[in-house]
C-alpha cells in the first residue's frame, strides 16, 4: 500500500519537494495533521479549513534515509516505529480485520482478539468499507465503544473504493470519497479516522479531484492523513517494488516532478514474502504475512473444511493453494522448519519476524481467528532479535527470492 499524507490545496501548488516528502510541520500554535486529541470524537481543531490548516512550514533536520526510530513499550515489549517519514508512531505489529471481523469469527471472538492486541501494545487497527460489506467496520466500532479506550491511544485506518452496488458508491470520485468516509465513520462510531486509504487507483477519477477531495476530508476533521493502497497491480510485483520503484521514489524525493502526487509520506503495503528495500521517504505496511495460512504449514495439499479458503468468495485462494506454485511454496515452508526449530519458534513467527526485519517496514498487519493465535504471532518480536545476518542469508538461500538489483 502506498500512503501519501495529504497537504492543503495551497501547499499542493507551492511546497518544495522536501516539504512534500516530510509532510506538514506544525507552526506556532499548532497546524494541520496534529495527532493530539481527546475522547472518542473529533480531533481538536478539526471541522474546518481555518488558519490552522494553512500553518507555516517549520523545517527540521531530516532523518537518515530509511531510518526508523524504534522504541519499546513499557510492560508490553511492543516496538513502535514512525509510519514512514510522518511523526505518527505505530506498533510494528498491527491488527487487520480482513476476512475475520464480521465474517469468519464471532463478535465475541473479535472482542477477545482486539482486547488482547491492545493489552499487548498493538495500537494500529486496519479495516475497510468493503470488508464483510461494512460489517467489519461495524464490529470494530462496537468493540471500541464498549471498551472506552482513549481515542488518542490507538490508530484507526480504513479504505475507500467499494462501498455499494450503485455506480456512485464505487470509485474515487469526490462524491464517494466524502460520502464513503462518512459512512465508515458512522459504522465505526468515530468522529474521525487516523488514515483513510484510496483502496485502489481509479482511472475514471482525475488525480486532482482525488487530491482535492482527500484534502477536504482532512480539513473537515474526518481524517488526519490520507493514502493510497494497491495503486497499480504492477507496482506491487516483486521486481517493481524492489528494483524499479526505489528509483522512482528517489526521483520524486529529489525532483518531485508531479505536484498532484502530494507525497508527504509513502507507505508500500505488500504481501509476504516480498522484501522491501530501504529508499528515500518510503516505509511499508505489509499485509497477509502468512499468505492466508500458506506459510504456517497448515496446508499439506489438502484443504480442511474449517480453514479460511473455504469461506465464500475465497475460491481463488483455494485454487492457489492447490496449484503447482502453491505446492512449491509449501515445500519451501517445510524447508524452513529446521531453522524455526533451531530458533525455538514456529514457522509463522519466523515469517512475521522476517517481514519485520526488512528495511523500511513500519508495521506488519496480522489477521487472526483467535486470541491464542494472536499471542503466538506476537511472539515474533522475540524471534526478531535472533535473526542474525547468517540466519537471514540461510533463509534467503532456501527461499531463492532475494532481489538482485539491475545494473
Amino acid at each position: 500500500m502506498q500512503v501519501s499524507i495529504a497537504c492543503t490545496e495551497q501547499n499542493l501548488r507551492s511546497r518544495s519537494s522536501e516539504d512534500r516528502l516530510c509532510g506538514p510541520r506544525p507552526g506556532p500554535g499548532g497546524g494541520n495533521g496534529g495527532l493530539v486529541d481527546g475522547g472518542h470524537g473529533n480531533p481538536p481543531g478539526g471541522g474546518g479549513s481555518g488558519p490552522k490548516a494553512r500553518a507555516a512550514v517549520v523545517p527540521r533536520p531530516p532523518a537518515p534515509a530509511g531510518a526508523l526510530r524504534e522504541s519499546t513499550g513499557r510492560g508490553t515489549g511492543m516496538k513502535y516505529r514512525n509510519l514512514g517519514k510522518s511523526g505518527l508512531r505505530v506498533s510494528c505489529l498491527g491488527l487487520g480485520t480482513w476476512v475475520t471481523f464480521g465474517s469468519q469469527i464471532s463478535d465475541e471472538t473479535a472482542e477477545d482478539v482486539l482486547t488482547v492486541a491492545y493489552e499487548h501494545g498493538v495500537n494500529l487497527f486496519d479495516t475497510a468499507e468493503v470488508y464483510a460489506a461494512g460489517k467489519a467496520e461495524r464490529t470494530l466500532g462496537n468493540i471500541l465503544k464498549s471498551k472506552g479506550w482513549r481515542r488518542s491511544s490507538y490508530v484507526i485506518t480504513t479504505k475507500i473504493f467499494w462501498g455499494g452496488q450503485a455506480e456512485t458508491e464505487r470509485g474515487l470520485s469526490r462524491k464517494h470519497i466524502i460520502e464513503g468516509l462518512r459512512g465508515s465513520l458512522e459504522r465505526l462510531q468515530l468522529g474521525y479516522v487516523d488514515i483513510v486509504f484510496a483502496n485502489r487507483s481509479d482511472p475514471n477519477s482525475p488525480m486532482e479531484e482525488i487530491v482535492r477531495a482527500m484534502t477536504y476530508v482532512i480539513n473537515q476533521g474526518l481524517a488526519l492523513y490520507w493514502g493510497t493502497s494497491r495503486w497499480g497491480a504492477a507496482e506491487i510485483m516483486r521486481e517493481k517494488v524492489e528494483m524499479q520503484l526505489p528509483e522512482l521514489y528517489h526521483k520524486i524525493g529529489s525532483q518531485s516532478p508531479h505536484p498532484c502526487l502530494s507525497l508527504g509520506l509513502t507507505i508500500t503495503e505488500i504481501p509476504f514474502p516480498h522484501p522491501v528495500l530501504s529508499v528515500l521517504g518510503v516505509g511499508s505496511v505489509t499485509w497477509s504475512p502468512l499468505a492466508c495460512g500458506l506459510i504456517t504449514s497448515k496446508y499439506d495439499g489438502r484443504v480442511s473444511d474449517t480453514c479460511r479458503v473455504t469461506i465464500k468468495g475465497y475460491q481463488w485462494h483455494k485454487d492457489k493453494v492447490q496449484s503447482e506454485d502453491g505446492k512449491k511454496q509449501q515445500a519451501k515452508v517445510m524447508d524452513l522448519l529446521p531453522i524455526a526449530h533451531q530458533l525455538g519458534c514456529t514457522v509463522a513467527q519466523l515469517a512475521i519476524a522476517w517481514c519485520l526485519r526488512s528495511e523500511g517496514v513500519s508495521s506488519v498487519l496480522l489477521g487472526v481467528s483467535s486470541a491464542e493465535q494472536l499471542v503466538e504471532h506476537l511472539g515474533a518480536l522475540q524471534v526478531l532479535s535472533q535473526l542474525t545476518p547468517q540466519t537471514v542469508i540461510e533463509i534467503d538461500g532456501l527461499l531463492g527470492n532475494k532481489p538482485h538489483p539491475k545494473k
